[in-house]
């Protein structure tokens, strides 16, 4: 199974409900990569059964599973992962996919962002083959450090080579991917009308059966409850939200979130608690809000300005929170396209 290391921060709202024009909205879902998935959608005249669209569905999730899971061996990425280095392997067109999105997230992170920082996971303690959670010696670090590096991999084909020993990570996009690759389906089938929900990620389109929007609330970084920092309607975006509030430990009185800088090789260390992208691909919102999450309030909110990227920023402060949001997410979640 894919383990996720971002925290879900979304309440979806509205009831489960049908119209007087024979429209109904189903619901189904179940566990995905260490977590969760939720299907809901407007099923009308004409449109397959619910098990086949809920066969479509699973059947993505468990393509998903073999191809990139970091915690079977026998996925296409562990065994990739498993070779030593001057190798190469024939991959998925998905993975092939999902690498190209990694180079050009780090390439615009100056490599803050890098999909090859599994073997820093590890010696943290959150990765796969954690060994507990401690603060790695700096000769444990410097050495993990050289196993990692986007720079590392290469396209051949339809082969993917690496130079060093790296080891591939996806759960920063993957469930992105899965949101995006189930909504292609269900509109393939006829389904117009949709919120998509895997981990956390979404995409929602088209109304609910009473003509109303898929409303979103935009959930407040604490782990004693839910609340609720922003409702937005949402109609045709992805969204996604990082954060490094359920995902950490403490020793000697410090924090160390489970978020990389992948140029330090350290967890980041900033006020930031948590960041929400929405974008029209759940997988470049997925992506982005965990480069926007590694970059920090300051750095993260110029890149955001400076690339239109719609974010909502949830920062700590004295008295608790306070927020801040991108131009670009004030026009998108307000509807607006231009």
């Amino acid at each position: 199974m894919l383990i996720r290391w971002q925290g879900v921060a979304f309440l979806l709202l509205g009831a489960l409900s049908g119209c007087g024009n024979g429209d109904t909205l189903e619901s189904f879902g179940g566990p995905t990569m260490g977590s969760t998935y939720s299907i809901k959608y407007v099923r009308h005249a004409g449109l397959p059964a619910p098990d086949e669209v809920r066969f479509q569905v699973e059947q993505i999730l468990a393509d998903m599973d073999r191809q990139m899971s970091t915690y079977r061996s026998d996925s296409d990425i562990e065994r990739f992962n498993a070779l030593p280095a001057n190798n190469c392997q024939a991959m998925p067109a998905s993975i092939l996919e999902l690498v190209r999105v990694g180079e050009q997230l780090s390439v615009q992170s100056d490599g803050s962002y890098d999909l090859t920082v599994e073997p820093l996971l590890n010696l943290w303690g959150f990765g796969p083959q954690a060994r507990g959670e401690t603060v790695p010696t700096a000769e444990a670090l410097a050495d993990a450090r050289k196993r990692v590096g986007h720079q590392h991999l290469r396209i051949e084909g339809d082969r993917l080579c690496k130079n060093v020993a790296v080891e591939v990570d996806f759960n920063s996009i993957a469930a992105g991917y899965a949101v995006d690759t189930i909504a292609t389906r269900l509109e393939a089938m006829g389904i117009r009308g949709y919120l998509v929900e895997a981990t956390g990620e979404l995409k929602a389109s088209g109304k609910k059966p009473d003509g109303s929007s898929w409303r979103i609330a935009l959930e407040e970084p604490r782990d004693d409850q839910k609340v609720a920092e922003r409702i937005i309607a949402v109609d045709g975006f992805g969204l996604s939200t990082s954060g490094d509030y359920r995902n950490y430990f403490e020793q000697g009185g410090k924090r160390y979130s489970h978020a990389f800088d992948a140029r330090t090789g350290a967890p980041v260390s900033h006020t930031l608690a948590s960041v929400t992208v929405i974008h029209p691909s759940a997988l470049m919102a997925d992506g982005l809000s965990t480069l926007l999450l590694i970059l920090g309030p300051e750095r993260g909110w110029d890149y955001a300005e400076k690339h239109d990227i719609g974010a909502f920023f949830v920062i700590r402060a004295d008295t608790g929170f306070v927020t801040r949001t991108s131009h670009a997410f004030e026009r998108l979640s307000a509807g607006k396209t231009e």
